[in-house]
């Protein structure tokens, strides 16, 4: 199996993991913790496992140049992604925030050109396009799409958030070529949590762990160690590869992801139209992905 193939199964497995945390993150939230206190312990958990693992790697020393570029890792891939995400979540319907998501490849895509001069092709926009169309079917389909003044503020959140994760990926992309994923991603991770403290310490306080059933002890584990460690890790592996727009694109993934747990859950069924919806994205993902080795 060649670099370029893990690097794409690495990708199908972020999209697995981000397509399960909806439906488990939720459950955490309900109730039990809120949302920037959770982004408080997602910053500290993955700063201690990304430090604890890299006392077993080579140590790399990081060169001034680049410490400009991990800062604004840290503030758009941790502080202002993640907090904008929870914070407008809770101000808008979920099917709103899923498909403003979907404008996150697009965001990726022009980023890049602009910072990393990668070249806009028909190829690739027609690739974004029947990905946007399968994933807009998919999270829409059988809901009704609600874009309320009471729900334009949480709206505006998601879409900065998307916007902030879309910078990151490619603000990141050549930090990967120059050193190890762990090295970037204990930095990027303590100053992150650096920022996201203020703001979500005050409601870690009163919190009754006590009460939590163990479901939601293992609800919180898989966030604080699968979606906020491997996650970020598989991604930089992928981003070592591939270029941040081929990354971006497989944001679309994620419903289909969603999907496949919620039919695994008994909480979906299969369709015809949802398997037309999946081979539009797929198809997507070939056409972004389907460039040149040169330029990857």
């Amino acid at each position: 199996m060649n670099q370029t193939t893990r690097a794409h199964l690495a990708l199908i497995a972020v999209a697995l993991i981000y397509g399960a945390n909806y439906t488990i993150a939720r459950e955490v939230m309900n109730g039990y913790l809120e949302p920037l206190g959770f982004i408080v312990l997602r910053a500290a958990s993955a700063t201690i496992l990304f430090w604890g693992i890299s006392f077993f790697r080579p140590a790399e020393q990081i060169d001034r140049k680049d410490i400009g570029r991990i800062l604004l890792c840290a503030l758009f891939g941790v502080a202002i992604n993640q907090m904008l995400f929870f914070s407008g979540l809770q101000l808008t319907k979920p099917i709103n925030a899923s498909l403003i998501m979907t404008i996150t490849p697009l965001m990726v895509l022009l980023s890049a050109a602009v910072i990393l001069k990668e070249k806009i092709t028909g190829q690739k926009l027609l690739g974004i396009f029947l990905g946007l169309a399968g994933a807009v079917f998919v999270i829409s389909y059988g809901q009704s799409v609600d874009f309320q003044i009471a729900h334009v503020k949480g709206d505006l959140l998601i879409l900065a958030n998307a916007t902030s994760y879309g910078l990151y990926l490619v603000l990141v992309k050549s930090l990967m070529k120059r050193y190890q994923p762990v090295t970037i991603l204990k930095w990027i991770f303590s100053i992150g949590f650096l920022l996201v403290l203020p703001f979500g310490f005050g409601q870690l306080r009163g919190v009754t762990w006590e009460s939590f059933p163990m479901s939601i002890w293992g609800a919180i584990a898989y966030v604080l160690i699968v979606v906020s460690c491997f996650s970020y890790l598989l991604n930089a592996f992928a981003l070592k590869t591939v270029r941040a727009s081929v990354a971006g694109i497989y944001i679309f993934l994620q419903p289909i992801m969603a999907t496949v747990v919620a039919l695994l859950a008994g909480r979906d069924t299969l369709s015809t139209a949802k398997i037309f919806a999946a081979t539009l994205i797929f198809v997507g993902v070939y056409l972004v992905s389907k460039v040149p080795k040169s330029i990857s």
